[in-house]
C-alpha cells in the first residue's frame, strides 16, 4: 500500500477582510487531473473548472476557514497554521505525510511533514490544495460582498486595493476586517 501524501496550501494571509482559506487535498495517482499549477498563475476561468475535478477525483480534500475575529486572536501565521492542522486533521482518509507550501510546519499535525517552499508550483497535491483555498475563499468573498456591498470585496476580495482603502477611510471597519492589521487599525483610529 503507497503512502497518502497531502498537499496543504492557503490563500488570503494578506487581505485585509475575510478568512483565511487552507486547503489540504490528498490525490488520487489513479485518477489524474491534468492542468494543475499554482492557483495564481491560472486564471479565474480555469481555476473554477479545476475545482470540481479536484473534489470529484481527490481521494480526500478538507477546505478550512480561519475567521477575521480567529487571525485577529492568533496573528496571521498563527491562524494560517491552525487552519493548516485543522485541514489535516480533516481528512478522510487520513493522511501519512504532509507537504506543505512554505517554510514552516505547524505544529501537532496528525502525520509527517515536509515544507517545500514554491511547492504550489511544484507539487500537484499542493497546487490542487492551492486552488481549492482560492476558489473557496474567492466565493466566501463574493458572499461577504453581498452583507458589505460599499467594500467591494467581490472585486478586491479584501486585499488593500486602493478601492478598498478609499472605502475603509469612508465606512470604516465591517465585522470582517482583520483589525490586528495595520490599514484596519488606522481606520478604526481615525474614526
Amino acid at each position: 500500500m503507497s503512502l497518502l501524501v497531502a498537499g496543504v496550501d492557503e490563500a488570503g494571509r494578506g487581505p485585509l477582510a475575510g478568512p483565511v482559506s487552507v486547503a489540504a487535498v490528498i490525490l488520487d495517482p489513479l485518477r489524474p487531473i491534468n492542468g494543475l499549477d499554482d492557483s495564481k498563475r491560472l486564471t479565474e476561468r480555469r481555476r473554477e473548472a479545476l475545482y470540481p475535478l479536484i473534489i470529484e477525483r481527490a481521494l480526500a480534500w478538507r477546505i478550512e476557514f480561519v475567521e477575521a475575529d480567529e487571525i485577529d486572536t492568533l496573528n496571521i501565521l498563527q491562524a494560517t497554521m491552525t487552519g493548516m492542522r485543522r485541514a489535516v486533521a480533516g481528512l478522510s482518509p487520513c493522511a501519512d505525510h504532509a507537504l506543505i507550501d512554505g517554510n514552516r510546519i505547524p505544529a501537532g499535525l496528525t502525520c509527517a511533514a515536509t515544507a517545500i517552499v514554491g511547492g504550489d508550483g511544484l507539487e500537484p497535491a499542493i497546487m490542487a490544495a492551492s486552488i481549492l483555498a482560492k476558489v473557496a475563499r474567492d466565493a466566501r468573498m463574493r458572499e461577504l460582498h453581498v452583507l458589505h456591498p460599499q467594500y467591494g470585496f467581490d472585486r478586491h476580495k479584501g486585499y488593500p486595493s486602493q478601492i478598498h482603502l478609499q472605502a475603509l477611510a469612508l465606512h470604516g471597519p465591517c465585522p470582517q476586517h482583520r483589525r490586528s492589521f495595520a490599514p484596519v487599525r488606522n481606520a478604526l483610529a481615525g474614526s
